[in-house]
């Protein structure tokens, strides 16, 4: 599963991000599409101490409840991933690199 049922881009912005142990990662920033199936597949979170830097999380295990996006990750782990720019497109080797950190298996591979 790429993204909690019947989500959407719109539906996603704006939300509060939960980790795996309840705590408040941030705010669903931006939605990232993957190319091949424009299935959403990746979401920026707004992270630090001033909610300056963006940080990419995967969907894959993520669930809403109301206002709320719970991810299957630890805050630790969010906000120690790879820094890359959200301003732009995720390019194969940064989302290689993603995946490795969070230790997910891209979508279609074994």
């Amino acid at each position: 599963m790429n993204a909690p049922q019947g989500e959407t881009q719109q539906n996603l912005t704006g939300l509060t991000v939960i980790d795996v142990q309840g705590a408040k990662v941030g705010t669903v920033q931006q939605v990232y599409r993957d190319d091949a199936t424009n299935i959403p597949e990746w979401i920026t979170v707004r992270t630090g101490l001033f909610g300056m830097k963006e940080t990419f999380v995967p969907l894959a295990g993520a669930r809403r409840a109301g206002g709320e996006l719970h991810v299957p990750y630890a805050k630790d782990a969010i906000k120690n991933a790879p820094r890359i720019d959200a301003n732009g497109h995720l390019d194969p080797s940064q989302e290689l690199e993603l995946y490795r950190h969070y230790g997910v298996t891209r979508p279609g591979e074994q």
